[in-house]
This record gives structure tokens, sequence and C-alpha cells, in this order.
């Protein structure tokens, strides 16, 4: 873990800090709560990220670059009106899911990120399909797409569940589009 993520947290600070957790949404599924992130989630995110596992996106990523990239999304929701959420099942962290704008992005962003052993259990699908709906009722979003390195086979499956098609690249043709139809499944 790195110095951010482990610097103690004033009983001050710690109260803002939940008030402005208090104003992201809390989207429910049947087995899964997405909520706001917290600092104690950074270990999870950086489980992903600083893996093997996030060789799609460009990792695996140093503590320090898992933890721009934490506070990035996490900064959104000030931002922007929508970001990260944390998907949570019972008290257990699950992964990730996000509404989303990163450097290079040219529509909003549906995107996921799963924790090592939660996959292929539809948890993704969940929480992917609660965040998106929440773009398109709650946010009124314009568009909406999944950016997706051509390869990555379970995202390009997921995106196809929810009703998504590939859409042209980005990136130089690096990164597919899927584009994310109103009123998909």
């Amino acid at each position: 873990m790195i110095a951010p993520a482990t610097i103690p947290v004033t009983s001050p600070a710690a109260a803002r800090a939940r008030a402005l957790e208090s104003v992201v949404p809390v989207l429910r599924t049947a087995r899964c709560t997405l909520r706001a992130p917290r600092l104690a989630d950074f270990g999870a995110l950086h489980s992903i990220t600083g893996s093997d596992r996030a060789v799609f996106e460009g990792g695996p990523f140093t503590p320090a670059q898992s933890w721009a990239d934490f506070c990035g999304m996490t900064a959104t929701w000030l931002l922007r009106g929508h970001g990260m959420w944390t998907i949570e099942t019972g008290s257990d962290v699950a992964g990730f899911v996000l509404i989303g704008t990163e450097p290079g992005d040219e529509e909003h962003e549906l995107g996921w990120l799963l924790c090592d052993g939660h996959e292929g259990r539809g948890l993704a699908f969940e929480a992917a399909k609660a965040a998106r709906d929440h773009a398109w009722s709650a946010l009124a979003l314009p568009s909406l797409v999944s950016y997706i390195a051509p390869g990555n086979t379970r995202s390009e499956a997921l995106a196809r569940r929810l009703g998504a098609a590939p859409d042209g690249t980005i990136l130089d043709g690096r990164i597919t589009v899927w584009r994310h139809p109103r009123g998909a499944a």
C-alpha cells in the first residue's frame, strides 16, 4: 500500500468524507450494492490494476499509478456528477463499475473491473446494468459506450450481454467502441 492510502484521516476530515460520500447515489441489485468508493477500497482496486488482470487497460500499474486512477475515477463525482462505484456483496468488495470520462474518451464510458474470485457469477452484468440504467434515467446522458481493447473477450461478452455492439474504434484502432443502446436488456 502507498502512503496516501495509509495516512490517518482525522475525525473532522472523516466526517467531511462521509458527508461527501452520502451524495453519491447508492444503487442496489439482487446481489450487490453499488456505493461510493472509500479510502479502504484502494487495496481492492490495486489488486486489479496492479496485476496482470489490467493488461487490457495498460497495466499492470504501480501503486502510484493505481492511486492516481483511483483518485481520478472518484473525483469525477465532484466534477461531472457521476463516477466510480464500489461493487459490494455483503461486506466484500467484488469490484468497481463506473460512468466515466478519461483522457482519450470521446463519450461517457460505462466501465467495470472485478476482483479476482468474483468473475463468472453475473455480478459485473448486474452492476453494469444498474449503472447503465442510472446513466440513462437519472443522468439523461446523450450516449454511453464501453471502450474495450480488442482481445478482451470477457469484456466484449459482457458488453454484448448488455446489448452493446461494436461501433468503430478510437486511439488509432487500439480500442473498440461498444455502443449501448437505450432500452437494451
